[in-house]
């Protein structure tokens, strides 16, 4: 009963602060849901900054629901881009065609409706739900549990998820009529001033007088993250093939792993620059020149790849891969993260 107290008591500061400092954003002009649904999906794992140059092209292209639901997914995975995790943006596809079919084309009201849609769950359902309809829900992300847990002094695990429900119920006892402005405060709060890495600037803090990791010092002890499981390490080399001005890439699988995306040729294990050679014999190619054209390391949630990459003029085009020109792979084609760095080495 004491945090549901204290956390009461944080709701009026909370709401102040927010309409009073919140930062100007394309998706907070107006409380439009789909545009608050793209950029919540978005801005998973991405930090604002970075997200406003997607947000805005991604609405230029696709600025309705029904657009959403027929766009190719070729196109929509180029426009995510970057962003990583794709499988959100095909749940966002999917979700539109859901709402289309279900809902006439209108984005559901109320959290229970949210919930059901392909790739919402229960952060981004009390998001779009409490920030576009003022529904009383809460919505509690990492920035949030971090927010809570170092108001109430809690040195529960944030990384499990019964912590999460225990605190999504805790605010759910206390969440106020303007539900929408108090979720979007914590947020704000936890991304700009409780921060994530750093110690928190708690001076500027509109929830001081009430937080007990101020009060008692454990700011720096608080949230309580414990060592997530290891990631999986695996080696790559990449190739650059080259054949008058045509490079070759070839279509990821339908499942798994950057599903549909397109790559570079590459294989499950790092070689040398003269290995290059036996390489490409079992793709029915010659290398007329090698050239290394670096190192790079990429970390997905439960993989690391370690990759080397080497560009390659090669005597002819086999049919092992498609052969496209540079301006194409830039322009039409979706590379994932992971394979950027050789792109740009074309």
């Amino acid at each position: 009963m004491e945090q549901i107290e204290r956390l009461k008591k944080i709701r009026k500061p909370m709401i102040e602060w927010y309409q009073k400092n919140k930062r100007e954003l394309s998706w907070r002009k107006e409380k439009n849901p789909y545009h608050i649904w793209i950029s919540e999906i978005m801005l998973q794992q991405t930090r604002i900054e970075a997200v406003k140059q997607y947000y805005e092209r991604f609405l230029k292209r696709i600025p309705t629901i029904q657009d959403l639901a027929e766009i190719e997914e070729e196109k929509l995975l180029k426009l995510w881009e970057g962003l990583g995790y794709y499988n959100r943006a095909r749940n966002l596809k999917k979700a539109a065609q859901v709402i289309q079919e279900r809902y006439k084309g209108e984005m559901p009201k109320h959290y229970e409706e949210l919930i059901q849609l392909p790739g919402i769950g229960e952060y981004t359902a009390g998001a779009i739900s409490s920030i576009a309809y003022n529904e009383q829900v809460p919505a509690v992300d990492g920035n949030v549990l971090r927010v809570v847990s170092r108001v109430v002094g809690s040195k529960k695990d944030v990384l499990e998820n019964k912590t999460k429900k225990e605190f999504t119920q805790k605010l759910q006892e206390i969440m106020p009529e303007q539900a929408g402005d108090f979720n979007e405060g914590l947020m704000e709060l936890g991304e700009l001033i409780c921060i994530p890495n750093g110690e928190p600037l708690c001076e500027k803090c509109p929830l001081q007088q009430f937080c007990m990791a101020k009060c008692e010092n454990l700011t720096n002890l608080i949230p309580v993250r414990n060592q997530k499981v290891k990631r999986k390490k695996e080696e790559k080399t990449v190739f650059l093939l080259e054949f008058e001005e045509k490079i070759a890439i070839q279509k990821r699988e339908e499942t798994g792993l950057l599903a549909n995306m397109y790559q570079f040729p590459n294989i499950d294990e790092k070689v040398s620059k003269k290995e290059v050679i036996s390489v490409l014999q079992k793709w029915n190619l010659k290398a007329k020149q090698i050239e290394k054209i670096g190192t790079y390391h990429h970390v997905f949630s439960h993989i690391e790849w370690d990759m080397i990459g080497y560009k390659v003029q090669v005597d002819c085009m086999n049919e092992e891969f498609m052969w496209v020109k540079k301006k194409e792979i830039i322009k039409k084609y979706p590379i994932p993260g992971a394979f950027v760095p050789f792109r740009n080495k074309m």
